[in-house]
C-alpha cells in the first residue's frame, strides 16, 4: 500500500473511533507563544516534550534550520499573523545542534536537483532571472548565530511591535537540553 493510501486507511479509523476528540482546542494558544523551529524529524515530539508544550498550547511554524531568510517571506508573515490575530504575546526562534543546514552546499544540492531532472536551462533561467540559488540554498556554519540572526529579522521587523519579547534557543536533538542563545525579556 503507498504511503497517502495508509495515512488515509488510517484516518478513516482514526474519525471513526472520535481519536480526535483529546486534541480539540481552539486556535487561540494559551500559552501565548509562537515558535519558529526546525522542521527536522528528531523534534516533531522532543520540542514539544522538553518545552512543555502540549496541543493547544503554541503556534508552531517548522521551517529548515529555523531560518527566516526573508523578512516579508511567508515565516515572518506567519508570526505576524500569530502575534496580531492570534494572541501570540512571545516569539522563540528555536534552531538545534547537528542541523542539516548547517552543513548543506548549494552546489551538492543543484547537483541533486539535476539528478533528478532538473535542467540546466531551469538553472540559468533562474539565474537570469536574478535568483542567486548559492545564496537561497546556503546553510550557516554556526547554529547560535544563525537563531540570533533569526531573533534580530524578527525583532528589528518595522511590523513587530514594541514590548512583544523574541527569544533564542538551541536544542539539542539527543537530549531536549535547551541553551538560551537570546533571553529577549528587556531587549
Amino acid at each position: 500500500m503507498r504511503l497517502l493510501d495508509q495515512i488515509l486507511t488510517h484516518n478513516e479509523q482514526f474519525v471513526e473511533k472520535k481519536e480526535y476528540e483529546q486534541f480539540q482546542t481552539d486556535k487561540y494558544p494559551d500559552k501565548r507563544l509562537v515558535i519558529v523551529s526546525c522542521m527536522d524529524t528528531r523534534l516533531v515530539e522532543l520540542l514539544p516534550k522538553a518545552m512543555n508544550i502540549r496541543n493547544g498550547d503554541v503556534k508552531i511554524i517548522k521551517v529548515a534550520g529555523a531560518v527566516i531568510s526573508h523578512p516579508f517571506g511567508s515565516i515572518m508573515r506567519s508570526i505576524l499573523v500569530a502575534v496580531y490575530e492570534l494572541g501570540a504575546d512571545e516569539v522563540c526562534v528555536v534552531g538545534h545542534y547537528d542541523c542539516g543546514m548547517a552543513s548543506i552546499k548549494a552546489d551538492s544540492t543543484i547537483a541533486k536537483m539535476k539528478e533528478r531532472g532538473i535542467s540546466e536551462e531551469k538553472l540559468h533561467t533562474l539565474q537570469y532571472s536574478g535568483i542567486d540559488l548559492e545564496k537561497f540554498l546556503h546553510g550557516f556554519s554556526c547554529v547560535e548565530e544563525s537563531v540570533q540572526h533569526s531573533v534580530d529579522i524578527i525583532r528589528q521587523h518595522p511590523l513587530m511591535p514594541e514590548g512583544v519579547p523574541v527569544h533564542g534557543l538551541v536544542i539539542d536533538p539527543k537530549t531536549g537540553k535547551l541553551t538560551t542563545v537570546d533571553k529577549g525579556y528587556g531587549a
